[in-house]
């Protein structure tokens, strides 16, 4: 199935008239939570190709992300299991009763709305290697999180919105809508089928990667996503087999001259099948192997499709040495077989650790390493043989006030063109949760990329100060 193709003029237009209404009100939101701190992580994200930082996603929902890291077994009789301490748990995971969201409960369903507004500082805001602008952007969004309470199965939604709105540079405005519905079918005790659902309407950051070459205006484009699992537990194993079909339709963008960048060449769907198998010889250690096949039909250009094959598959270990490291370490290899001969082939070795080292309950200081064969989007045609390393530290300085710090190192090696670029990227936040409706955090961070086409080398800092509530 394919999204319908968005209209970049007609929401433009209908934009245009909303924002000379809407600009004076907007800008002012941010500037009367003034000195509110919390973070809406900016966007500069999208200037790397990896960010070895995932969030760990709980049974049963993990079956689902093959290749992301998952929680170690828990073998023992769940009623003879002695429940965890919450200051026991990864930092990033705590949630202190007191500062929980309470939601509103309707019958057998669960709702958590939300609010966000704050500002974000941005001093290259075009990524440009010569001409850096800056300029500040109000940030608000609001999402509303439903989940039933149902004893066997269940459903969780999830509606977002996400909308940045520049002082000087009107053109980079943007609004992102996007919903994600999970269910879960409870066969038996072991046995439970996963659907997943995505449609969203999003844009790709100027100045990113993924963003096409010359584009002074977001990327809009329509996503949608299907995805069916089967997990299964066997004892010791553990296993999942499932299938997705993603859909992309790309609007147009606009280059600095005023000319129209059209990207109906990256409109089309991937299929992929994807299976793991986990074996656990504890509760504090296991291993898995997984392996994910795909195949893109995508639009491509006259004479060049972008059609391709390919697959990934990664091996490795689950461990927990006591309570003060965990982590996980795996490798394998990759291959993506374009059909066009002027693309050729982009394969390599792939491996990925994420190491957690906790001396004491207040502190968590973690170690990612990642290599990957990718494209510079899923939709492009440019291999690149990324390389990744981070370093970085959790402290929780009182229960509801945490400071994380991060160190990155990436190098990409682009296939096809003598381009070699290295991404330095240092980034620390505070996080202050006031109660357990408000909760206030800051975030800033720099990123320089050095390449060896001097046009395609910047740095940026970027300052984000957001309040966000919670019901």
């Amino acid at each position: 199935m394919v999204a319908q193709r968005p209209r970049p003029a007609l929401l433009g237009a209908f934009a245009r008239r909303s924002k000379i209404r809407a600009r004076r009100q907007v800008w002012l939101l941010p500037m009367l939570a003034g000195g509110l701190l919390a973070i809406a992580a900016p966007r500069a994200h999208a200037q790397q190709l990896i960010v070895p930082t995932p969030d760990i996603v709980r049974p049963p929902w993990n079956s689902q992300r093959v290749f992301d890291p998952w929680p170690l077994p828990e073998l023992t009789d769940p009623s003879a299991r002695e429940p965890v301490a919450t200051e026991d748990k990864p930092i990033k995971e705590r949630v202190y009763p007191e500062y929980q969201a309470r939601g509103i409960r309707s019958g057998s369903w669960m709702f958590y709305p939300s609010l966000r507004a704050g500002t974000l500082y941005d001093s290259n805001v075009f990524s440009s290697a010569t001409n850096a602008q800056a300029d500040f952007a109000a940030r608000f969004g609001a999402g509303l999180h439903a989940q039933s309470l149902w004893e066997r199965h269940g459903i969780d939604l999830q509606l977002m919105t996400d909308s940045l709105v520049y002082r000087n540079h009107s053109g980079l405005d943007q609004t992102d809508v996007s919903f994600r519905g999970t269910g879960k079918l409870d066969i038996d005790s072991t046995t439970q089928l996963l659907a997943t659902l995505q449609a969203a309407y999003l844009h790709i950051e100027v100045g990113s990667l993924t963003s096409p070459t010359g584009a002074v205006e977001p990327t809009p484009y329509g996503f949608l996503s299907s995805d069916i699992t089967l997990r299964k537990e066997f004892g010791r194993v553990t296993t999942s087999l499932g299938t997705r079909v993603d859909s992309y339709d790309f609007g147009s963008t606009r280059a600095q001259n005023g000319s129209i960048i059209n990207q109906d060449s990256r409109d089309g769907q991937i299929y992929t099948a994807y299976g793991r198998v986990d074996y656990a010889f504890s509760d504090k250690s296991a291993i898995f192997t997984s392996l994910e096949g795909n195949q893109r039909n995508l639009r491509g250009s006259p004479g060049t499709p972008l059609d391709s094959e390919g697959y990934r598959s990664l091996t490795g270990f689950d461990i927990a040495l006591t309570n003060l490291v965990r982590g996980e370490v795996a490798a394998g290899y990759q291959r993506q077989h374009f059909f066009a001969n002027s693309i050729g082939n982009v394969e390599g070795p792939a491996y990925r650790a994420f190491l957690t080292w906790t001396p004491s309950r207040r502190v968590d200081v973690f170690f990612n390493a990642e290599q990957v064969v990718t494209e510079i989007s899923d939709t492009s045609t440019t291999g690149v043989l990324a390389r990744a390393a981070q370093l970085g530290v959790d402290y929780e300085l009182r229960p509801n006030v945490v400071l994380s710090s991060a160190l990155t190192y990436e190098k990409d090696l682009f296939k096809g063109q003598p381009r070699e670029d290295n991404v330095y990227v240092a980034e620390t936040g505070l996080k202050y949760l006031a109660n357990n409706v408000l909760s206030i955090a800051l975030k800033y961070r720099y990123s320089r990329r050095d390449s060896n086409i001097p046009v395609n080398s910047y740095d940026k800092h970027q300052i984000s100060i957001t309040a966000s509530t919670r019901f």
